[in-house]
């Protein structure tokens, strides 16, 4: 079996170094070239955490890994520290990394295991046969300036992982279109030089006050890198009635015009420019699964719609969709065949899709509701003010929505969190009929 992955980020190196320590031949495309940037808060909860710790990805302070206790919330003239549950199913510790260490580091973990990563290597379409089925990618070769060369090549395999986020043109052009009934969210982040650099809890804003005393719509958060900076950012849902309407640059810097001045957290100290990005949340671009090809991460939208969290389901998309492959893989040499047979493929496949939905349909469901109330003001204000001062019922709140339960548990939080999901169906991941393939374009 050989395996192509369309995206070397979180979900698609996770998936390439399982596959590859298994001996399954896989080749991953990524558009651009390490280290590069990406837009997100830098920060990893215990759930991305854990599945650090699986992969094997070594994660000391010395190469850059900042530890931290657990959230800090602000809201209400109130603050609460929050440490992260101990659980038996996850560490009790979360780090700060950024995306330009972060993902170089895992690409350079699954090329050690032997998965071959091509860099400047841009995929524009999915490449299908007579039945629609896929069987590879096309992709636009960039230079070192990330300009195209004019050249293509075509890259064919038996199964194809589309991780290449929000945007994903490997979708797309396989017909995949993102689900309006999806709530959709917007980050928008920079970087400062702080004395608060080596914070050890992650901070988040649950109202962000402007210059002028009104508050902004959305959350913030302030995240200690230990470089010396700090990921300072907003998130803003689609449920608000300001979505699109803003200059979310200019709220960024109307709430950090109104922080304490020895923050650092002014022009003078910024590095970098404000950069945004959309978080594709609670399964917002389905199937998960045609013939042929699989979803991960962003490009399947596994955000979730309660904070924003993505890397810890890109990490366990790839994981479980490894899982299955590799047991494919098994399947096609115990009957000594040179290609796995493509009905065992795509029942294996089917498999992962179930398995995505069985473990986060239901918390995903649950935060389509959370993510509609907290787009109205009063709701949010009338929900702080009754959680805010109760510390115990805000650790259950934090549980709920960073999705950190033991299952099985004994706990009344895991149980209070297992009682809420069984009242809710689980998120869909498939529609049917599945969407006919995208006509190819000319190269």
């Amino acid at each position: 079996m050989d395996v192509l992955i369309v995206g070397a980020g979180p979900a698609g190196s996770t998936a390439a170094h399982y596959l590859a320590r298994s001996g399954v031949p896989v080749t991953v495309l990524e558009k651009t070239r390490f280290p590069r940037e990406k837009v997100c808060g830098d920060g990893l909860t215990p759930r991305a955490v854990r599945e650090i710790q699986l992969l094997g990805l070594p994660h000391a302070a010395e190469d850059g890994w900042r530890r931290n206790r657990g959230l800090r919330l602000i809201a209400g003239g109130r603050t609460l520290e929050l440490p992260w549950p101990d659980l038996d199913g996850f560490p009790d510790y979360g780090l700060v990394r950024t995306r330009l260490g972060f993902d170089e580091a895992l690409a350079a973990h699954a090329r050690s295991a032997g998965a071959q990563i091509l860099e400047g290597h841009s995929v524009a379409e999915v490449l299908t046969d007579d039945a629609g089925r896929v069987v590879g990618a096309r992709a636009h070769l960039l230079d070192e300036a990330g300009k195209k060369t004019g050249e293509t090549r075509d890259f064919h395999a038996d199964v194809v992982l589309a991780a290449d986020g929000n945007s994903t043109r490997a979708a797309v052009s396989r017909g995949l279109a993102k689900r309006d009934d999806r709530p959709l969210g917007v980050a928008y982040r920079t970087y400062f030089e702080s004395p608060r650099h080596e914070d050890d809890w992650m901070e988040g804003w649950l109202e962000l006050p402007g210059a002028d005393g009104k508050p902004l719509p959305g959350y913030g958060w302030v995240f200690g890198v230990g470089d010396g900076t700090c990921n300072v950012g907003l998130g803003i849902l689609n449920s608000s009635k300001e979505f699109g309407r803003l200059d979310y640059r200019q709220v960024l810097r109307e709430w950090t015009a109104g922080m304490p001045g020895e923050w650092g957290f002014s022009e003078e100290n910024q590095v970098g420019p404000i950069r945004g990005a959309a978080l594709p949340m609670g399964f917002n671009r389905t199937p998960h699964v045609v013939p042929g090809m699989a979803l991960l991460g962003d490009a399947g939208g596994m955000v979730s719609p309660f904070n924003g969290e993505g890397i810890s389901y890109a990490m366990e998309s790839g994981r479980f969709a490894a899982q299955y492959l590799v047991d494919a893989a098994a399947a096609q040499r115990a009957a000594g065949r040179a290609r796995p047979a493509e009905a065992d493929v795509d029942r294996r496949l089917g498999a992962y899709a179930d398995r995505v939905r069985r473990e986060w349909g239901s918390h995903f469901t649950l935060g389509r509701g959370f993510a509609a109330l907290i787009g109205h003001p009063a709701v949010m204000r009338a929900a702080l003010a009754t959680g805010m001062p109760v510390p115990p019922l805000m650790r259950l709140v934090v549980r709920l929505l960073a999705n950190l339960t033991d299952r099985p548990g004994t706990s009344l939080p895991d149980a209070a969190i297992r009682v809420l999901e069984a009242l809710v169906p689980a998120t869909s991941n498939t529609v049917p009929p599945s969407p006919a393939p995208a006509a190819r374009p000319e190269s």
